[in-house]
This record gives C-alpha cells, structure tokens and sequence, in this order.
C-alpha cells in the first residue's frame, strides 16, 4: 500500500535525522530550528507556520533553544511588534556543522538503490519538495535540511 511505504520511508528519514541530530546534542526540533534561521533572521509567526507549530510550541522550543545560546530574539527594525529570531554566532556555527552532515548523510536512506533508482529518488524526492509549502511567505528558502 501506498500509503503505508510512505509512513515507513519518514519514520526511516526521521530516525536517520534524530541519529544525526544527537551527534550534535540537539533534539530533532531544535535542530530544524536552527537550520531554519542559519541564514537569516526569521519572524516568528512565519516560522510558526513554515514549521507547523503553534507559536505558543516554537515559542518553548525557543526559550529551550535560546538557553543553550544557539538562538537569540529580537524586535523587528520595521515594526517592534514583530518579533524576528536569529542564530547567534555559535548556533551558526553548530547549524552549518549539523546541516552539512545532514546533506551528506541522509541520502544513506537511498543506499541501497542501484544508480537508477537513486537518481529517480532524488528527482521525486526534489518534487515532492518543491512543491510544498515549506517556506514561508517571506522567503523561498526550506525550513527543513
């Protein structure tokens, strides 16, 4: 059944990432994070959406985040009320390291393919991607590794 090889190839992608994410000290949640705003200040209700999460969640998953000082918070210059999340530099630092072994080590999953079927996985698996909504309104860049 369809349906049922897809729940089992993301319980695979999402064990793979956890794996690589403890390798960092970092649950699976604050390392999404922090690759969500590796480049650039993010506003939080955007990421809420882009995420999934209710802004009440991320907000948490924040203050969590924040206390390892790999996140910092701050006004919008445009409109105080907005609130923008950034990495500070050592979460920048930690971002880059988890989100190049991310991209290195995932496509593990597809090791077992012949070179045909790796190539057919990466082309549906870059459809699938792009066209999600895994962005947010601000920006084109996916919130996930």
């Amino acid at each position: 059944m369809y349906g049922d090889k897809l729940f089992w190839l993301s319980v695979v992608i999402q064990r793979k990432y956890a794996q690589i994410c403890a390798e960092f000290d970092l649950t699976s949640s604050q390392a999404t994070l922090l690759c969500a705003v590796r480049d650039e200040p993010r506003q939080m209700a955007d990421l809420a959406a882009s995420l999934g999460m209710t802004k009440n969640a991320l907000s948490q998953l924040v203050d969590r985040t924040a206390r390892r000082e790999l996140v910092g918070r701050a006004s919008s210059a445009q409109d105080r009320r907005v609130v923008m999340l950034s990495a500070t530099p050592t979460g920048k630092v930690l971002a880059e390291a988890l989100y190049a072994e991310v991209i290195k080590r995932l496509p593990e999953i597809a090791r077992n393919l012949d070179a045909d079927g790796q190539r057919d996985f990466e082309r549906v698996a870059t459809a699938l991607v792009d066209t999600s909504d895994l962005s947010s309104p601000t920006s084109n860049q996916p919130v996930t590794p």
